[in-house]
């Protein structure tokens, strides 16, 4: 259904010393901010989601639980190329070690609190299996240092998260695809595809994998070595293209005109990749760049 990507920008901000979430009135703490962020969606208009609160996992046992006093719907299309909304500002959290994140969401089979909107002007609900146990659950450690920053983005993959299955009665399934970065370590990507590479029957989209010289892959099912890609984006009318929340380290850069060929979970050898380029990434820079790749 979709073809770029959706990314939930969150940032934990432990700046100060603060009453403790859930702990004594002499813990450490820390303050915890939580933004949403993503990138435009082919084919849909409003992709929203109803978030209910956060779970976070300490390392030493028990868990801090902020529970709103009413669910936050947010539509990721309103927050692209970047931008980012507060679902949670400046909300104390004792320091320490933690062991996951998990959001927690209203997104029941046959319910429309969590919904798309596509542009026949159809809306389906958004389903997530378990999503009452497990919400949106990202499994990585971190550190809230007292008195320290801890800034963080969730990118989320929309083109390898959602799918229609025959069945269901229209609704579609969200299944997660998740990474985090620190946005202290991380830069951009960004660049114009020029127009001798867009020709008529060309679905322009650009793909970046982990690694100098890696041998660019589809979504599907790798084969003959190829990787999967680490994040993707369709190129806009303009010739434009930016993948944002890049942690700073070596990447391939690849351009290809079958984007819309190309189907999470199926192995599809069509989606072929003419210009491919490494770069290094930097911190809180841009780097650029641009198709055809100059010799």
């Amino acid at each position: 259904m979709t073809h770029k990507q959706l990314m939930i920008s969150m940032v934990a901000l432990a700046m100060a010393a603060g009453a403790g979430c859930g702990g004594s009135s002499d813990e450490a703490t820390g303050s915890f901010t939580l933004r949403i962020t993503d990138a435009p969606v082919d084919n849909a208009t409003a992709v929203v989601v109803e978030f209910t609160g956060v779970e976070l996992q300490r390392a030493g046992g028990g868990r801090e639980n902020i529970d709103f006093a009413s669910a936050i719907s947010i539509d990721l299309l309103q927050t692209q190329n970047g931008n980012a909304e507060t679902l949670l500002a400046n909300e104390s959290i004792p320091a320490g070690d933690y062991q996951w994140i998990r959001l927690k969401v209203n997104a029941m089979q046959g319910m429309v609190d969590s919904y798309i909107d596509l542009d026949d002007g159809s809306r389906h609900p958004l389903f997530i299996p378990s999503g009452a146990q497990t919400g949106l659950q990202l499994v990585r450690g971190f550190t809230v240092a007292q008195g320290s920053l801890v800034d963080f983005t969730i990118d989320f993959d929309l083109r390898k998260s959602v799918f229609a299955p025959p069945g269901l009665g229209g609704s579609y399934i969200l299944r997660p695809a998740l990474r985090i970065v620190d946005n202290n370590e991380v830069g951009v990507i960004s660049g114009t595809v020029f127009p001798e590479l867009l020709g008529v029957d060309c679905a322009p989209g650009v793909y970046v994998y982990e690694g100098a010289d890696a041998t660019p892959g589809d979504m599907g099912t790798q084969a003959d070595g190829a990787s999967g890609p680490l994040a993707s984006v369709r190129v806009d009318e303009m010739g434009s293209y930016s993948v944002h929340y890049i942690a700073a380290g070596d990447y391939t850069v690849a351009f290809t005109c079958d984007a819309d060929l190309d189907i999470p979970d199926e192995h599809n050898p069509e989606v072929e990749f003419p210009e491919v380029t490494s770069v290094t990434v930097t911190a809180n820079q841009t780097t650029t760049v641009n198709f055809p790749i100059s010799d």
